[in-house]
């Protein structure tokens, strides 16, 4: 008898299972002989980027003021219109000439407003003592003025209600430029310039307490042809230039709490005749936001109490 151990040895071993149906990972027939790719294609970025702020319905215009249209006014200028929503600026001075230090007290460099221009007073100091005027932070000043608008500009003769559009008035030679011969620029080549075209402005700041005595004086004398209310403010900063980077700052800050509660009080008159009421500057439509500015000055002072301030209402 065989042994049946061995007769199972025998046996032929069962054959192994079929391999698996290949399946293409990427690729599946498609018609033609084509092949189309099965990745599926991930569904596109629906979240929206970060972008710069949304800008405000209604922005107030601003006119910043110092002595001499150089230092303080400018620094608020510059900051005013290049704030993440830049706000509608001009700025003047209030003193009879323009006065820069120069190489002692009893010695400053001296330009009339309206017909010098920052880029005139620029070359000449900088023939003058390249060394002395980048030293004290002249050059330095009247550099980052060039950028912000042509040259210095008088409060007392400003032409309120005037529109703010095309060139510039000619120089005192009669000439289309200052007395350097550098061409005077377009109104619109101003930093801040959208919005102030009908030359007006919501909010007027200066920078020093004899500025805002001649503002208010002026305003006064005026006579207010135009009927149109206008808030007076003075952030008192001293004229130097690490001073009038602080209160730049500030400047800022005081008017985006002016301009948020504009826009609020502005919503709450609903409709269009009432907005556009308000954006005129008519003084029943602006009655809300004026009664809440003295509120906004003692929020802003509690925050900055090494800027003394004075503010009151007059009119255009």
């Amino acid at each position: 008898m065989a042994d049946p151990r061995r007769r199972a040895q025998a046996q032929a071993p069962p054959p192994p299972p079929p391999p698996p149906e290949a399946i293409p990972d990427a690729t599946t027939a498609g018609l033609e002989g084509t092949t189309i790719p099965t990745t599926s294609t991930p569904p596109p970025n629906t979240s929206t980027p970060a972008g710069p702020p949304t800008a405000p319905p209604f922005k107030l215009t601003f006119c910043t003021v110092c002595a001499s249209n150089n230092n303080r006014s400018m620094e608020a200028h510059l900051r005013l219109t290049t704030a993440p929503t830049p706000y509608p600026t001009i700025s003047f001075g209030t003193g009879s000439l323009v006065r820069l230090p120069g190489p002692s007290i009893t010695q400053p460099n001296v330009y009339t407003f309206n017909n010098t221009s920052y880029a005139s007073m620029y070359h000449e100091l900088l023939t003058k003592d390249q060394r002395l005027y980048r030293a004290n932070g002249i050059l330095p000043m009247l550099e980052r003025n060039k950028g912000v608008k042509w040259g210095p500009e008088r409060w007392q003769d400003w032409q309120v209600g005037v529109p703010r559009v095309g060139r510039r008035g000619a120089g005192e030679d009669g000439a289309n430029g200052d007395s350097n011969g550098i061409p005077e620029a377009e109104y619109s080549d101003d930093k801040g310039y959208s919005g102030t075209e009908g030359g007006t402005a919501d909010v007027v700041i200066t920078c020093e307490e004899r500025c805002w005595d001649a503002v208010v004086e002026d305003l006064l004398a005026r006579g207010a042809p135009l009927n149109r209310p206008v808030h007076v403010f003075n952030v008192d900063i001293k004229d130097n230039h690490e001073e009038a980077l602080v209160g730049g700052r500030a400047i800022l800050e005081l008017a985006d709490a002016l301009n948020a509660a504009a826009v609020q009080e502005r919503e709450t008159l609903g409709g269009e005749a009432g907005a556009e009421g308000f954006d005129r500057g008519v003084a029943a439509a602006r009655e809300g936001f004026d009664e809440r500015v003295p509120g906004i000055l003692a929020d802003w002072q509690d925050r900055w109490p090494n800027l003394p301030a004075l503010w009151t209402s007059a009119w255009f």
